[in-house]
């Protein structure tokens, strides 16, 4: 069980609007009464912020926003005696703009050491003044910026975020390097940013379908994404992590971000490679059981065929709050949703009760389970945030068109009052609605019909009865245009999810916990999902 930290927006601690370590420590106890194993800390390094801090400007170090690396270190004791583990962000695609390797690079000549540790090109056309291809970068735009001497440089992101060139063996040995200190100084594990890229066609060919997407990596043989040479690096670091455990005799992990084809996926998790990969197939998801059912079977094909564990999750700091996006309308295209709405289509309460039903889904699943802040609390996507306020360089690279991940970014809340519902003591650097103060983890904290008490009670079960319960198996015929249920059994328990409206009857056994209660019929109201225990 993995709770994901977005640093800026969880807590607090020194009353400047913005989230940080000390802020972290502070509100540990509640990571401890939840029931989490680890805690995924998203990046805390010095950064301009132009990309939420996924562009590092020293990964060595801390923010000072966030702190310092002594408040680190006392962070990652205050975990490890809690029992929970540590996992990092890296962020080896791209540096920040300000970091010392390409402030060198701008002023170096074409050529030069400086340059050969980034994807700096000469440009097309007669004075180079054309890009070297077509590529669009993910946020928007151009993936090529052309520096004063003419050349140009490859951002897949954003222009603040230049490419490394991963074909370069200073390169490689930097980020080894970079493990180990982090390693040294007491994480656990890694959770590895763009993955699937790394490794681009050296022709650095144009491109037919050039949407700048991440899911463009489903195309087969993409010429920047899931290229075959990213796996010498992955293994590279697996050797590395394996030293590490053998030397410190501790357990270390890698996970990956790889937005790749379902059936690229298992490549990434051999053996020698990462420990784990995100299933963003069955994150995506509409909330259909079909696809769900297919998603997890997927998930579970490929993991099982290279010896590795499944993960799951519904949420993160990248994608609209699932409590939202299955209020939608089906099919509804949400990056334009955000935008355009119409707002009043999204049905907020039929959403909380497919997210509920949705995590017991997630949690009686085999394999980790990673949780972002604010899911426990039924935390939906603020969409309406003011547009003066947008900090996301979607929304600017877009020309305004798309508003970007702003809205599952918002500081979450603690209690049901105060200026930014306990976040800290002076506001927050994005505005919080209105609506969270009854969410606050004060306003859900005992009560029993609580989205907060269904998370600590689901958790704390799920390590009892479901996690060495065994493999899956679907315990219910299936067709795709009829069936509205899914039920799953491992060992003695059962998992039963009602997708549709109608009430469905319960397999017998004794019902463990539901996330809606039970009709006084017996049966299982929709949506909603229960788990059930059998001798």
């Amino acid at each position: 069980m993995v709770y994901q930290i977005y640093p800026r927006s969880f807590a607090d601690g020194n009353s400047d609007g913005t989230g940080d370590i000390p802020g972290i420590r502070a509100r540990l106890p509640h990571l401890i009464d939840l029931g989490v194993d680890a805690i995924w800390v998203s990046p805390w390094y010095p950064s301009p912020l132009l990309d939420g801090g996924y562009d590092v400007a020293d990964y060595r170090n801390i923010a000072e926003r966030f702190g310092t690396l002594d408040d680190a270190r006392a962070f990652i004791a205050d975990t490890h005696a809690a029992g929970i583990r540590v996992i990092v962000d890296l962020v080896p695609n791209h540096t920040s703009w300000d970091h010392e390797w390409f402030t060198a690079a701008r002023s170096a000549p074409s050529g030069s050491t400086e340059r050969r540790r980034y994807m700096i090109r000469p440009g097309r056309g007669v004075d180079g003044e054309l890009p070297p291809n077509n590529w669009t970068a993910v946020f928007g735009g151009s993936a090529w910026t052309r520096l004063d001497d003419g050349e140009w440089y490859l951002h897949l992101f954003d222009e603040s975020q230049p490419d490394l060139d991963w074909t370069n063996p200073e390169v490689r040995a930097e980020f080894i390097d970079i493990l180990r200190f982090w390693i040294r100084l007491g994480v656990d594990g890694f959770r590895v940013d763009v993955a699937h890229g790394l490794v681009k066609d050296p022709t650095l060919p144009d491109v037919a379908v050039n949407e700048g997407i991440l899911e463009s990596a489903l195309i087969e043989n993409h010429p920047h994404w899931d290229r075959d040479g990213v796996h010498e690096i992955i293994r590279e670091w697996r050797a590395v992590l394996d030293a590490e455990q053998a030397e410190h005799g501790r357990d270390l992990m890698m996970v990956a971000e790889a937005w790749v084809h379902p059936t690229s996926l298992p490549k990434y998790l051999r053996p020698d490679e990462y420990h784990q990969s995100f299933n963003f197939d069955f994150l995506q998801c509409e909330w259909e059981a079909g696809l769900m059912r297919e998603a997890v079977d997927r998930a579970l094909a490929g993991s099982e065929a290279v010896g590795s564990s499944p993960t799951w999750a519904l949420s993160n700091h990248d994608v609209v709050r699932h409590a939202t996006r299955y209020g939608l309308p089906p099919e509804t295209d949400w990056r334009a949703w955000l935008l355009d709405g119409p707002h009043d289509a999204l049905d907020a309460a039929l959403g909380l009760r497919r997210a509920r039903a949705a995590a017991l889904l997630l949690l009686a699943l085999p394999g980790s389970t990673y949780l972002y802040q604010g899911e426990e609390l039924g935390l939906g996507e603020v969409f309406d945030l003011p547009t003066d306020v947008l900090d996301d360089p979607v929304w600017e690279n877009s020309g305004r068109t798309r508003k970007g991940r702003d809205g599952c970014r918002v500081p979450i809340p603690w209690t049901v009052a105060g200026s930014s519902y306990g976040f800290g003591e002076n506001g927050s650097w994005l505005p919080q609605p209105a609506r969270f103060a009854a969410l606050s983890v004060e306003a859900q904290s005992g009560d029993p019909d609580s989205t907060l008490e269904l998370h600590r009670r689901a958790i704390a079960i799920r390590r009892e009865m479901w996690i060495d319960a065994g493999a899956l198996e679907w315990s219910n015929k299936f067709t795709r245009e009829e069936e509205q249920v899914l039920c799953l059994r491992r060992g003695d328990m059962t998992c039963l999810v009602n997708f549709g409206s109608e009430p469905v009857a319960l397999p017998a056994g004794a019902v463990v916990l539901s996330s809606e209660p039970l009709r006084t019929d017996g049966l299982l109201p929709g949506p909603a999902a229960a788990w059930i225990r059998t001798d």
